[in-house]
């Protein structure tokens, strides 16, 4: 049990993701029909609530990184679990989109307090080696919160409605609070990480856990944050706009219901895939190669994607999934092996202050561009420009760690140097 416990923790952590991204952000927009034939709201009013609870969650981000340095991720996690069952409670019984305002506003602290930056922490925290196996395990839980929770709202929907459903679905975070009450800690002398006392990864080139980290400051003055960065926001940006809109794209196009929810399974399917199997992928070779890889497959996805064609629908959601869910789990290791544990939350968080604003204004504005055109094939276009732009800023990622040592190692030789050359 001992030896399996770091292993058990990336399940915990892939559960927390699962349930905190998909009832906050991507499977709730399941229950966007019946909000919108029950109100009459604009696409651009209810999709303002996206908007809303990312920007306020990304303004949090920078604060709640610097709470998990100082309280640990357990805390924040218990917090989350709860405020989430008693949100969706109160979605229950909304009654304008002033309420639906006032309770994403409440999603906002749940994304940041059982969310990415917790999850990634927690799993870093638990593992010295296989960093990238176990990222890629725990963050499948993004992908599985986007399969599962809007298949079972479609299912509920029916006999329930809307109402009765967002009643019933508050029992799962409730249970979650449970298993992170019991099951989430620091490691200890007795429950120990996964390689520790170990340098590297089965020799793997470019990773070093013994470089020394680099502090917040220094990172903020690499090149490497800036264009992870830039990556963040424009991927971030176009996975979330398209999955917000998908399944009423999808309903646009032609499509039923329930296939519109099995577009949702089969984008965020092939994202589980693609954490798992580029996570894997990371720990044999570099982790840059494979992040570029990412990029590469979710160009060509949005670009299949803003085609507007039926037909070609589902291979770009598979080449999309695919490059998606790889990135969103190699983008989180790209930051902890350029940049170290360290300052790690503060990092993470103002990089998701970045790509969470990004996200929030592209759900928005391409309702808005809905609203405007009568159609997505505006706004695709920019979101496969975007991915574009995003693509040319992962070429300019670099090993920061690395080559601070090798700097300071000049250094220290050159002042050795002189003294020798003057004698």
């Amino acid at each position: 049990m001992k030896r399996c416990y770091p292993w058990l923790i990336c399940v915990v952590a892939m559960l927390m993701l699962a349930i905190s991204n998909g009832m906050t952000m991507t499977g709730i927009t399941a229950f966007d029909p019946s909000l919108l034939d029950e109100f009459g709201w604009s696409r651009g009013q209810l999709k303002f609530r996206d908007m809303f609870n990312l920007l306020l969650a990304a303004a949090l981000s920078p604060f709640v990184g610097a709470l998990i340095d100082r309280i640990g991720v357990r805390t924040l996690a218990l917090f989350g679990s709860v405020l989430l069952a008693v949100l969706y409670a109160a979605y229950s019984q909304v009654h304008s989109i002033a309420h639906v305002y006032l309770i994403h506003v409440g999603f906002a602290a749940v994304v940041v307090s059982s969310g990415l930056s917790v999850a990634v922490i927690l799993v870093s925290q638990w593992f010295h080696t296989r960093r990238g196996t176990a990222l890629g395990i725990a963050l499948v839980g993004s992908s599985l919160g986007g399969m599962l929770v809007p298949r079972v709202i479609v299912a509920l929907l029916p006999e329930h409605g809307w109402r009765g459903s967002f009643l019933l679905m508050a029992v799962i975070p409730m249970a979650l609070f449970f298993v992170c009450l019991l099951l989430v800690r620091r490691p200890s002398k007795t429950l120990r990480p996964w390689g520790e006392g170990q340098t590297s990864d089965d020799n793997r080139p470019g990773v070093c856990s013994s470089l020394p980290d680099l502090s917040y400051r220094q990172a903020l003055r690499t090149r490497t944050f800036w264009a992870l960065a830039l990556v963040a926001v424009t991927t971030f940006w176009g996975i979330m706009s398209l999955s917000a809109h998908l399944i009423l794209h999808m309903k646009d196009l032609g499509f039923s219901g329930k296939q519109a929810a099995d577009g949702m399974f089969l984008l965020f399917g092939l994202g589980m895939v693609g954490k798992l199997l580029f996570g894997f992928l990371a720990d044999v070779t570099t982790p840059k190669k494979v992040f570029v890889s990412n990029v590469v497959l979710m160009s060509v996805g949005t670009l299949i994607i803003a085609l507007q064609k039926p037909g070609l629908l589902w291979t770009g959601l598979v080449v999309m999934g695919l490059g998606w869910g790889g990135l969103y789990a190699i983008l989180q290791l790209q930051i902890v092996e350029a940049f170290g544990l360290s300052a790690a939350g503060k990092i993470l968080g103002t990089i998701s202050l970045m790509d969470a604003t990004s996200a929030g204004l592209g759900i928005w504005l391409t309702a808005v561009m809905f609203d405007h055109f009568g159609n997505y094939r505006v706004a695709f276009i920019v979101i496969a420009v975007l991915v574009l732009i995003g693509l040319l800023a992962s070429l300019l990622v670099r090993d920061e760690r690395r080559r601070a040592f090798m700097a300071s190692a000049g250094e220290a030789t050159s002042d050795v140097a002189v003294p020798r050359s003057m004698a």
